[in-house]
């Protein structure tokens, strides 16, 4: 890798895998290093970089984050990465190093594929693509899709793909990685947890680098960073299911998922919001769910994080003189997710 050139790190992983735990802590461990952080997220609203503001002190200020909530990074690049890059070899505040974290929804190979652009190959290389996996997720069978289901549809509709979306968005993540992080592995048995490595690393012919992960155990910026790969260099191996299945330069999309925002009012019992929305997440098949709620008497906004069945919340800070109190949560799931309903049984929900 170019010494001269500034490192960059990409964090990618699926929705609620852990990327803004992963860099929380990356941002406290840097020691003293200069990171301007770049955040893709799916949807209008954007929570991560709200949760990640300011957290990282002088190492990473809230001017040096920069939030594109144009759709996932992987389709915007031309118009929202590149700027964003250029803008920041600009800047006074020119960074050690960037990280960047991409939508759960994203391929990171197109991004990847970006910093061989003219633009910015000559100031800018990939120190390395570090992938999250869920490990609770994997040992649930959530990334598998159902063969006897696929075989039945097919028999309806010979054009469907093999694979279901989220198993392929899942291995072209991994296939990306030049390092795997097992999130989440405290709650996982040691079986399980086997049975989990054992699924990631058949998901890529490579030798990767593979990290288990649990509450008490988040890499720092020293395992993280400086990795030296040069990832842009290496993108032959490194092909999506979309780059194999259309080299005619069909343009990938993501029109297998949805995404909206549902506002409210406060609540009354944090307690039981998080009792509800579990109800309402298995009712939908909601595939994430994450936000901001204000509840009544309390001078702090409360997180919501829901993966799957799960669903964490925390109070963070208090609401700012200027910041729009209420509640706000991000709805992602497949395409054919019931909106109406949904809206209808969140904000019975955010009372």
């Amino acid at each position: 890798m170019d010494a001269q050139k500034i490192p960059a790190t990409v964090i990618t992983g699926f929705l609620g895998s852990g990327k803004t735990t992963l860099i929380r802590n990356l941002l406290a461990t840097a020691n003293g290093k200069r990171i301007a952080l770049i955040i893709n997220e799916f949807g209008d609203l954007g929570v991560d970089g709200d949760v990640l503001a300011g957290c990282g002190d002088e190492t990473c200020s809230e001017d040096d984050i920069v939030e594109l909530t144009n759709g996932c990074i992987c389709c915007t690049v031309a118009d929202d990465f590149i700027p964003t890059i250029t803008r920041l070899m600009e800047s006074d505040r020119r960074p050690d190093h960037i990280v960047i974290e991409t939508s759960g929804l994203a391929l990171p190979q197109p991004l990847v594929s970006a910093f061989n652009w003219p633009e910015i190959r000559e100031q800018v290389t990939v120190d390395g693509v570090v992938t999250v996996v869920d490990s609770a997720a994997v040992s649930e069978g959530r990334f598998a899709h159902d063969h006897d289901a696929v075989q039945a549809q097919r028999v309806q509709d010979e054009s469907l793909d093999h694979e279901s979306p989220l198993e392929e968005l899942f291995e072209d993540q991994i296939t990306c990685a030049d390092m795997i992080v097992l999130s989440k592995t405290d709650l996982v048995n040691a079986d399980r947890l086997d049975f989990v490595e054992g699924e990631v690393r058949d998901a890529t012919e490579r030798r990767v680098k593979l990290i288990r992960a649990g509450v008490d155990s988040v890499p720092s910026a020293e395992v993280l960073l400086g990795l030296g790969i040069g990832t842009e260099n290496d993108m032959a191996a490194r092909k999506s299911h979309h780059e194999l299945h259309h080299e005619d330069g069909h343009e990938h999309d993501h029109d297998e998922f949805e995404s909206f925002v549902v506002e409210g009012s406060a609540i009354s019992d944090a307690s039981a919001l998080a009792a509800s929305l579990t109800s309402i997440i298995e009712k939908h098949d909601i595939l994430r769910l994450k936000g901001f709620v204000e509840v009544s008497g309390k001078p702090m906004r409360l997180v919501v994080q829901a993966v799957g069945r799960r669903v964490d919340s925390y109070f963070d800070r208090d609401w700012q003189a200027n910041e729009k109190r209420g509640s706000q949560l991000v709805v992602i799931g497949l395409h054919d997710i019931d909106e109406t309903a949904i809206r209808e049984d969140l904000l019975a929900a955010l009372v």
